[in-house]
């Protein structure tokens, strides 16, 4: 993805950021900080989380049975994770291999899922048009975009297998040249694939929208109150959300930590928190535009392994993420969302090389969040009313929509109902622990550094998928 034009060292625009809140409450403004716990306390559902999985739970629940008494518990704010920091893709992929759900559950159950996707997209919309929640939504689908020969291969093999599994041109289809031209102007674009299943938001609004009608509601929404275990039913004491404030006891409690999972007791090797990195450029003249298009601001990915994922804001950026330091030992995390220095020049050269015609804008915000990664890199949601625990989570980055999806799942499962959501193949999925230390911290270094690795061999022109890619995959378990 490299230019030898491109400056290896990002321009940085006066007042440039780097941590901290993410861009997008840069933009809308960091939420006052609701009361903390005020110490024990008694609900008939406990949510661990303010996150999109646990506001949507708890809308949900809400909305379905208003006389349930819900807390949710949250370290920070409400949206203050990856909820507040992703790159706005309200898409409709989902995490996990779909033979590996296929194999356990049938491939009608995968169709299923992925239609249950589909429609969780104009979901969100709707309910964010209903409730007020202006989060700046536009739904103008996404391409997919290949820079190379071996890039090509893989996009074209994967429109293949989903032509297999049945998804026809309204779902995922080709654009020809003169259309990928106006849509959008990739440098190098080979091929694109684009999808009307998937729209632009502004991640933060959307959070601190739901935040607030949640709280509406009657949702009880505490802050600044770090949970430090979550205990399952006993035979003489019920679930517990044990606080640094204070003790919440429920019927049922829900863990919706996602990358943050590891911060638990005994969850450690759970799901890896897997680090991932944005930028965001300056705004863009309107002549810049004019040469790059994306009018319709679809959401853009590529089709490399370490790929990029990126979005045209409402006031005229471009904001881009990847992957940056994929893993800090011991399952850490970043400090308060400051990100490498390395990070940002990476993801400043492949937005160059991308759009050489945005080269000389400066980068005015940089900002890391975490993901929850489970072992077999597949999504799960499920309560168990014998110990009177659930959770959802292990999106891999695509948790925007899925969260959604998980709120609604959650739902039917806390209150005992045999839907179509609850016979979806992710549901009560459960997969092994990640491998202790230093093996955990070795494989997820040694897999980015294949993947890169790959990428640079691809980059050169080789028209396969590169051995390293390969061999990543089958260390990761992917």
């Amino acid at each position: 993805m490299n230019d030898h034009r491109t400056p290896r060292t990002a321009p940085l625009a006066a007042g440039f950021r780097n941590g901290g809140v993410s861009y997008w409450y840069r933009d809308a403004g960091v939420p006052e900080r609701r009361d903390a716990l005020p110490g024990d306390r008694d609900y008939d559902v406990a949510i661990v989380g303010g996150g999109y999985t646990g506001l949507w739970s708890a809308y949900y629940l809400k909305k379905e049975q208003p006389d349930l008494r819900i807390a949710v518990l949250e370290r920070e704010f409400a949206g203050f994770g990856a909820s507040g920091r992703n790159g706005g893709w309200l898409y409709h992929g989902f995490a996990g291999a779909r033979d590996r759900y296929a194999a356990e559950h049938g491939r009608q159950s995968v169709v299923d899922m992925q239609h249950a996707m589909f429609r969780g997209i104009d979901e969100v919309i709707a309910v964010a048009r209903d409730e007020g929640i202006d989060a700046d939504i536009h739904k103008g689908g996404m391409v997919r975009v290949a820079t190379g020969p071996a890039q090509r291969r893989r996009l074209l093999d994967d429109l293949d297998d989903r032509r297999d599994w049945g998804f026809g041109e309204t779902d995922l289809r080709l654009l020809d040249r003169t259309e990928r031209e106006e849509r959008l102007r990739v440098a190098g674009a080979m091929e694109a694939l684009w999808t009307p299943h998937a729209a632009a938001v502004q991640p933060a609004k959307l959070a601190a929208g739901l935040a607030r009608v949640v709280s509406g509601l009657g949702v009880d929404v505490f802050e600044d109150t770090t949970v430090t275990e979550i205990r399952p039913r006993t035979s003489g004491q019920r679930p517990a959300a044990v606080t640094v404030r204070g003790t919440v006891t429920a019927d049922c409690v829900i863990r919706a930590t996602e990358g943050f999972t590891a911060s638990l007791a005994g969850q450690r090797r759970q799901w890896l928190p897997m680090n991932s990195s944005m930028i965001v450029t300056e705004p863009l003249p309107a002549k810049v535009w004019e040469r790059i298009g994306w009018r319709d601001r679809e959401v853009l990915g590529d089709s490399a392994h370490a790929y990029i994922y990126a979005q045209r804001t409402p006031d005229g950026r471009i904001a881009i993420g990847g992957r940056g330091v994929p893993y800090r030992y011991g399952s850490g995390t970043d400090v308060r969302g400051a990100t490498q220095p390395r990070t940002v020049d990476a993801l400043w050269r492949t937005l160059a090389a991308l759009f050489p015609d945005a080269a000389g804008a400066g980068i005015e915000h940089a900002w890391c969040g975490v993901l929850g990664v489970p072992r077999d890199w597949c999504s799960t949601v499920h309560v168990d009313h014998a110990t009177g625990l659930g959770w959802a989570g292990g999106y891999v980055g695509s948790g925007l929509t899925t969260a959604n999806l998980a709120g609604r799942t959650l739902r039917d499962l806390v209150l005992r109902r045999d839907t179509d959501l609850t016979a979806l193949p992710w549901v009560g999925r459960r997969v092994r622990d990640w491998e202790p230390e230093p093996l955990r911290w070795a494989g997820v270094q040694l897999i980015y550094t294949l993947f890169r690795a790959a990428d640079r061999r691809e980059s050169a022109g080789t028209p396969r998928t590169s051995a390293f890619a390969r061999l990543a995959e089958a260390i990761s378990g992917r």
